[in-house]
Parts: C-alpha cells; structure tokens; sequence
C-alpha cells in the first residue's frame, strides 16, 4: 500500500484538513503532556478500514508555523487488519525520555513506542489459550489514574483488564451475554462496558463477582445494540440510534 504524500494542504480558518489515500476508522490525539514533556510535538495518529489483512497506520505531526499536518515515512506501519481504536498514553512524563506511547487494538493489542523519527514494536498482548483463534478486540481504554492499566473489550462477551507494565492480564470478566462493543475507565479501579446485549454495566475491581446494570432493555434489541459508552464517576453517557442517556 503506498503512503500518503504531502499531509494535509486543505484548511480553513478553523480547521485544518488531512486527505488520506485509504478509508480512516480510527484516530488519536496526543497528550498535551507528551508535548509538554518534550517528547514529541502535538500529533494525530489515523488507521485506515480496509477489508484485507494488511492496513495502515499513520503519525500526523502538527505544524504550528504553517498551520499543516505533515506525514513522516518513518512515522507510519502495517498494521494486521484495520485498528479498531488506537491510543496515545494518556499521562505521558519527563520520565518517559524521548518516546511516546501508542496502544493499537485488532486482532490482539499492540504497544508501540513513537520516537520523533520512527516506530518500534515494544510488544503484542494475547490472552487467548490456543495460537489458533483469537476474539477480536472491539475496543479498549487507558487508565489515565493508573497508567499501566489498559481494559479491552471483546466480541466474545469479555472484558480483560491488563498490566501493561508486566504484561500480565490482571483480570478477566465475562461481562455480558453478547459482543461487548466499547469500555470506559471512570476511575482507577472502576470501568463501564456496553453490549449487543443492550445493556451498560459498570463494574468494580474489588468486587469481581458483581456488577451493576446502569442502563438496559427487557428483550435484547434487534436493531439498534448500544455500541458506545464513557464513564466519569457519577456521569455516563450512551451512544446508540435512538438511545442517550446521561
């Protein structure tokens, strides 16, 4: 696949615009840390939605002096299938040196370390028993009160919350009777998942056994399953056709 060529050169007053060469489903934005910290300027990451085995990931850098998003050879890779999201660290510090951190979620999720001219691999975590069959990631969110944290949703109705540090998992839960479509941390050890099964559930790490249904419907929907939710703390939020709460 062939990379872009010249970023973006479409803008208006408010806006800056990026053509890319492929369909984009994912995107990130860089912490203002990172940029903060020096470890890199503000940054856009994009992953393309091709039905293939082989897609791409791009870096945008942003050009404050010409108002542009500017592409690096070297700030792009292959990735395995399309991203189903993509993260910066969310609390990036000084501690971190030169690099930034991005997490990829598909077939297994992927860390990456963004330097100001390339990407390395740092490692692919896979909780699956057999080499032969992995469930898809639908999704997956940073802890930002404790960074090591990543939980990731999965269309075999589980969410698994991982330490990235070790690269252990710490937890796994079956948290609803279908595809769990979307996660969301509210706090250090408090996260909500959303469902085919129409439901959003939030659940407690000191008390695994449990959950508390938050949002649901008597018969699961046919139509319309809720594929998106955030949590912080006493707030939420549900996106689906037809259905919001807040």
């Amino acid at each position: 696949m062939e990379n872009s060529t010249q970023g973006s050169n479409l803008r208006s007053e408010n806006s800056v615009t990026y053509e890319s060469p492929y369909p984009i489903f994912a995107m990130a934005v860089s912490s203002f840390a990172a940029a903060h910290h020096g470890l890199r300027r503000r940054s856009v990451a994009v992953g393309s939605f091709l039905e293939e085995y082989k897609n791409r990931v791009e870096i945008l850098s942003f050009e404050e002096d010409t108002v542009t998003l500017k592409t690096n050879p070297g700030l792009a890779f292959d990735h395995p299938y399309p991203p189903t999201k993509l993260m910066f660290h969310p609390n990036p510090t000084a501690s971190m040196k030169s690099a930034d951190l991005l997490v990829s979620s598909g077939d297994y999720l992927r860390l990456w370390e963004v330097r100001e001219a390339s990407i390395e691999p740092v490692s692919t975590l896979n909780n699956s028993k057999t080499s032969e069959y992995c469930a898809p990631l639908t999704s997956f969110d940073w802890n930002e009160v404790e960074p090591r944290r990543i939980g990731t949703s999965s269309i075999d109705t589980t969410c698994t919350i991982w330490d990235i540090e070790k690269g252990v998992v710490e937890t796994q839960l079956i948290a609803h009777d279908k595809e769990v479509y979307d996660i969301a941390w509210g706090e250090a050890g408090v996260f909500s998942s959303v469902s085919a099964d129409g439901s959003v559930r939030i659940f407690d790490l000191r008390d695994k056994e449990h959950s508390t249904i938050i949002y649901g419907v008597r018969e699961p929907p046919t139509r319309h399953p809720i594929a998106q939710a955030g949590l912080e703390q006493a707030r939420f939020k549900v996106h689906g056709d037809n259905i919001n709460g807040q």
